[in-house]
């Protein structure tokens, strides 16, 4: 978001009053002065919002996040057979760095993908990087010691995800008005696996072994990949950009900033019921076999959470969305400490994936309004490095906690106090950007 390009508003804290709050919105404020970037506006503004090319961006997208986020989700089922079978001698803790890796290294890589992307690379490394992904999988087939696996699960399929997640963001280029819901679905690949992958993998270990499970997924995600590099493609040229992984003139924009700490704090927190929802309730008498499943009702209302989020912030912000539902999963997360039934656990899965889902397929599509569509790449890097950072120390503190108090109570109270905090940065990001009256940063689609 350099503050020499003439496609940012003139102030860093200018964002334009409109009801859409897009990247259009933000070139159209300007006199285009250059047809170079009046090509640019045109070609934003007729973003074609549907149609089979659209669509099969979308759906390859979809298996992207299926075969990246979804896989990584599916880290549960793991950790539990690590510790009784394959390690066994390792320290439990030790073990959950595996997975706690994998989901660092799924947002880290961001900066240099989306500075890629925004120069004009996407199909060589989308298929470089699926090749690794799929051959990290049949290595950790042949892993038998914690080194490792630490090696080819944590930190080659971490790495190798991350490098495929991120450009997903160019099916913003697709589309404006349904924006929201293409995102939506897109979304919904990484629930679909979180869900599919650990019931598979619990289902198979038993039958064939952790040997095979790990190639059967590995084969299923390359069929996955192939087809999403089939279908990938951008749609606007890349531009010449100033500056390098990092543009530190954004955060001169105190609503990039706000909101940049919104997600840094949001991720502290938002995950600790979904972490440790299952071993919460075999601790309160809850047979394993039946709690394993509690993973994967959230996942599934995480599905609708993120189809029903795409859909509705088209209709009245981003913000005015998952500022409410953020604040009933601080709530969800409040309460679960305190059951103690099947019912309960089940009662609190569903509608926690629910509320929780609608905020991750959502969070990035405010970036979209505070800069260039060009940019986006670097500023979706920035986020994501920040968010990256609050994913990797928010298991360690709740694990902290947990040691530390001897239970979930201390542990439910400072995840759902965390997640209001991010709630209020939420609120405050929407009255910097909204601006103008009282009325229109009440009434204001943001």
């Amino acid at each position: 978001m350099s503050a020499q390009r003439s496609l940012q508003a003139d102030s860093p804290n200018e964002i334009p009053q409109d009801t859409n709050h897009d990247s259009a919105a933000v070139l159209n404020e300007k006199d285009i002065s250059n047809p170079a970037e009046e090509t640019l506006n045109d070609d934003i503004n007729s973003a074609p919002d549907g149609g089979l090319r659209a669509w099969m961006v979308v759906f390859g997208a979809f298996l992207s996040g299926l075969s990246t986020f979804g896989l990584i989700n599916s880290w549960g089922v793991f950790q539990s057979y690590y510790e009784t079978t394959v390690l066994p001698d390792t320290n439990v803790s030790s073990i959950a760095w595996i997975g706690s890796v994998q989901y660092a290294m799924l947002f880290i890589p961001a900066l240099v993908t989306g500075r890629i992307f925004d120069l004009g690379y996407l199909r060589g490394p989308h298929a470089f990087w699926s090749a690794m992904l799929v051959l990290s999988i049949f290595l950790t087939a042949q892993c038998s010691q914690y080194w490792q696996f630490l090696l080819c699960q944590g930190f080659a399929q971490g790495l190798s995800a991350g490098m495929l997640f991120s450009p997903t963001l160019i099916v913003g280029q697709w589309f404006q008005k349904k924006r929201g819901l293409a995102m939506g679905i897109t979304a919904l690949g990484s629930s679909t696996g979180g869900t599919v992958f650990p019931i598979l993998s619990r289902g198979l270990i038993p039958l064939i072994g952790l040997k095979w499970t790990m190639r059967t997924i590995a084969i299923i995600i390359f069929l996955a990949m192939f087809i999403s590099n089939l279908t990938f493609r951008r749609r606007l040229p890349p531009r010449k950009i100033e500056g390098g992984l990092i543009d530190l003139t954004a955060f001169k924009n105190p609503v990039f900033a706000v909101y940049c700490l919104s997600q840094f704090v949001t991720f502290l927190g938002l995950y600790t019921v979904l972490t440790y929802i299952d071993v919460s309730a075999t601790f309160v008498g809850i047979p394993a076999d039946f709690s394993f499943y509690l993973v994967s009702m959230a996942n599934a209302g995480s599905a609708v959470g993120r189809l029903m989020g795409g859909y509705l912030v088209d209709k009245i912000g981003v913000i005015n969305l998952i500022a409410p539902t953020t604040m009933l999963t601080a709530v969800f997360t409040f309460i679960w400490p305190f059951i103690k039934t099947k019912g309960g656990f089940v009662a609190l899965a569903i509608p926690y994936g629910i509320t929780s889902g609608t905020f991750i397929s959502t969070f990035m599509l405010p970036l979209y309004s505070m800069g260039a569509m060009e940019d986006m790449g670097r500023r979706q890097g920035m986020v994501s490095t920040i968010v990256a950072m609050g994913a990797l120390a928010g298991p360690p503190i709740s694990g902290a906690i947990y040691e530390a108090s001897g239970g979930y109570v201390f542990l439910g109270v400072y995840a759902g106090s965390i997640t209001l905090l991010s709630v209020m940065l939420l609120l405050l990001t929407r009255y910097l950007a909204l601006g103008g009256s009282t009325v229109s940063r009440w009434r204001g689609k943001f």
